[in-house]
């Protein structure tokens, strides 16, 4: 099992999530283990998430395609000494992104000439 991590919020409020166990190998274990206590806050925890999640935006909105929506899904593991790590998933890492575009006017007038 993973472990548990404490994070505080910038407003003092306590987070538990599981976390990354981040150590290997064998170790004792107990049932009433404390939380592991992380050295950031949540809020700066995620910060490298953020940062991830706003260079894929520029990726994908700028350039040629311009879609009209970009959905982009992190699988996120916390750490109490990394902080958020972006999850490895059933391939070598976790991002889903998801591009929609709407008909624009142009559009819409040759699909009713279309079914006409």
């Amino acid at each position: 099992m993973d472990a548990l991590v404490e994070f505080k919020t910038e407003d003092g409020a306590l987070v538990v999530v599981e976390g990354v166990d981040e150590d290997a190998g064998a170790r004792m274990v107990s049932r009433g283990d404390a939380p592991a206590q992380a050295a950031r806050t949540f809020e700066n925890a995620l910060g490298g998430v953020r940062a991830a999640a706003e260079s894929a935006l520029r990726v994908f909105r700028d350039g040629t395609l311009r879609p009209d929506s970009v959905e982009l899904e992190f699988g996120v593991k916390l750490s109490a000494e990394a902080g958020a790590v972006i999850a490895k998933g059933a391939a070598e890492g976790h991002l889903l992104v998801k591009l929609s575009w709407s008909p624009g006017p142009a559009d819409a007038d040759r699909e009713a000439a279309d079914r006409s």
